[in-house]
């Protein structure tokens, strides 16, 4: 009993962090709760700090010259050092109820990144004023299988894929640790994009990221409701605000040429598989995860072109945060997390 007790003490000091190019995931251990908002920050007259996560992203595409709102991750990776670790300390500082104090912090790493930019996540945390006792880090394929409830321990092979806002990062996992990886260039960012550009291209019509975003996450209700996307924008011909009804076959279209890229690249990793993997695989199928792998027909085409089964989270958006929780809360989990600083 007082071994319990000593355990939930130490989680209770203990936060795991999925930083996330679009939105931030920290698992509080105290409260056993994943708190999750944008990663945005917007900075007035390029210094002072106006406003912060959610409250951000509601000013996004509407400020003034002298607001710049960004992400300060990029394609997953800190493209921003000093507004990530603001934003960091702020989250904190919100969590904690106005006081710091002194934690471990376990932050999850993508694999298919330079040794330098590694780093920089492990500096991130020591550097950003929140009394980090002890920083560790884990590799964020595999807190992605453990957040997915799979037993990443075993000598089973499995691969997971997890659909970023920025990035698809596909990697096959066995023994605790990364087989093969591979950081795709493409997310639900490319997937806003192309949806932006059929209908300018279609309807002489320009939206928003923010338009095109809702669309693209209410397509799977629209088709089922077979009703067409209502949308504003401005009209490029008379300059004006106007409301157009968009079919959804259209957005369909233009978003299957990224999915292809993601599905080649899955084909790539599985050519490139040992076969006594590969038969896992073929027993377990694919495991599809991230904020982005909800959009319409996404898991549909894996499965058709790939021939394999697709498993999709029941908790897209913060699977890796609930695999860092799962390191923190079990011991039998706690070698998969590593102090970079030793490496």
């Amino acid at each position: 009993m007082a071994e319990k007790s000593k355990n939930n003490r130490n989680a209770g000091c203990a936060f795991g962090i999925d930083l996330g190019t679009c939105n931030i995931k920290i698992y509080n251990a105290s409260e056993d709760k994943v708190f999750a908002e944008k990663n945005m920050i917007a900075i007035m007259n390029k210094k002072n700090i106006f406003a912060y996560g959610d409250s951000a992203f509601e000013m996004y595409e509407k400020t003034p010259a002298n607001i710049e709102i960004s992400y300060p991750l990029s394609y997953g990776v800190i493209a921003d050092i000093e507004n990530m670790k603001s934003l960091v300390k702020l989250y904190m500082t919100d969590l904690m109820k106005g006081h710091i104090q002194s934690a471990d912090y376990y932050i999850a790493v993508p694999r298919d990144v330079t040794e330098v930019e590694r780093m920089a996540f492990n500096d991130l945390i020591r550097d950003a004023g929140i009394k980090a006792r002890r920083v560790y880090s884990v590799d964020m394929a595999v807190a992605d299988g453990l957040g997915m409830d799979i037993d990443v321990k075993n000598a089973q092979g499995v691969i997971v894929v997890n659909v970023g806002f920025d990035t698809t990062d596909i990697s096959i996992l066995s023994l605790g640790g990364i087989v093969l990886s591979k950081l795709v260039k493409t997310g639900g960012r490319k997937f806003d994009e192309a949806v932006k550009a059929a209908i300018r291209k279609e309807f002489s019509l320009i939206i928003g990221s923010k338009t095109a975003e809702s669309v693209k996450v209410s397509l799977n209700e629209l088709e089922r409701n077979e009703a067409d996307a209502v949308i504003y924008g401005r009209d490029i011909v008379t300059g004006l605000p106007v409301e157009r009804r968009i079919p959804t076959k259209l957005m369909d279209e233009c978003l299957k040429e990224h999915y292809m890229t993601i599905i080649d690249n899955i084909k790539l990793i599985l050519e490139r598989t040992p076969p006594e993997l590969s038969s896992d695989i073929y027993r377990h199928g694919i495991y599809l995860t991230g904020g982005a792998s909800q959009v319409a027909h996404l898991s549909e085409l894996i499965g058709s072109v790939t021939g394999l089964r697709v498993n999709t989270s029941a908790n897209p958006g913060t699977s890796v945060a609930m695999g860092l929780a799962r390191i923190i809360k079990d011991d039998q989990y706690k070698s998969l997390a590593y102090n970079a600083e030793e490496q």
